[in-house]
């Protein structure tokens, strides 16, 4: 069957193993110094792995592969203990898997194994700093400082993801580029004033979008042919959201371009870090 499933780069791991507490099924090893999928039966394809990554050497793929097989996984999980049982129950609720929670919860009852009790915060959580549930406390503004003024958009064209875009629209050429990723409009407030002012916008989600060697393909013929003059990027601090600029260093490489980068980082708060 077709389906979602880890591709490691050996070329580009080096085997720090950082990705291997995040795959509490069991699906990676390190093996001769390098991350290595293990079988297919263990990996569900949901990525908590790819963020921790480093060096972005992992990412999911369709290809044909065994069906992801929730009693082996759990042999497994069960042997690990009460810990990586909950990290496992936790990482299948947080990204909606609720049939293969309730697979993993008749098993743990059938052995007659304790289930874990997931409070409110971790039942979004799977493990995955990205997806770990939070609340904010804005800090009240002053009368005095709020803006007596509407804000206007700075947005100058469409449309703005990245699928969308035609890598030869005229907007491109000579572009100061902002390549944002898709929460930090929502987490920034002065996203227009601070960064989309006096750019031509592209966004995408390094994690949750398919396609990202599409995306690569895309932005390398950009990079090549449109005379791109800056490359401004603002992701969030979750570890997932990194992928954006191993993805944009990938499509400069193979335009065969030189080009200065400059990173923000915004923290879930809604601060640049």
């Amino acid at each position: 069957m077709k389906r979602q499933i880890i591709e490691i780069n050996e070329e580009k791991c080096n085997g720090c193993g950082q990705c291997i507490p995040n795959c509490p099924e069991g699906a990676l090893q390190i093996i001769d110094g390098k991350a290595r999928l293990i079988s297919d039966l263990f990996c569900d394809g949901l990525g908590a792995c790819i963020g921790e990554c480093p060096v972005g050497a992992i990412k999911t793929v369709e290809r044909e592969a065994e069906p992801y097989n929730e009693n082996i996984v759990m042999e497994n999980i069960i042997k690990a203990g009460p810990n990586t049982i909950k990290a496992h129950l936790k990482h299948l609720k947080g990204h909606g898997e609720m049939e293969l929670y309730e697979q993993a919860v008749n098993i743990l009852k059938d052995k007659d194994i304790d289930i874990p009790v997931l409070d409110e915060e971790e039942k979004l959580a799977c493990g995955c700093p990205g997806t770990t549930a939070r609340s904010i406390d804005q800090v009240k503004i002053e009368k005095d400082y709020e803006c007596q003024n509407p804000i206007i958009s700075q947005l100058r064209q469409w449309p703005v993801q990245l699928h969308l875009i035609n890598p030869n629209a005229q907007y491109l050429k000579n572009a100061d580029l902002l390549i944002a990723a898709d929460c930090v409009p929502f987490a920034f407030a002065n996203f227009h004033q601070r960064f989309v002012k006096g750019k031509i916008v592209i966004n995408f989600c390094p994690k949750l979008d398919s396609g990202i060697d599409s995306y690569i393909e895309k932005l390398a013929e950009i990079f090549k042919n449109q005379n791109v003059k800056t490359v401004t990027i603002v992701r969030m601090e979750v570890p997932c959201c990194g992928g954006i600029e191993h993805i944009i260093m990938i499509a400069i490489e193979k335009a065969g371009k030189a080009m200065m980068i400059k990173t923000n980082v915004i923290s879930v708060d809604g601060k640049i870090l």
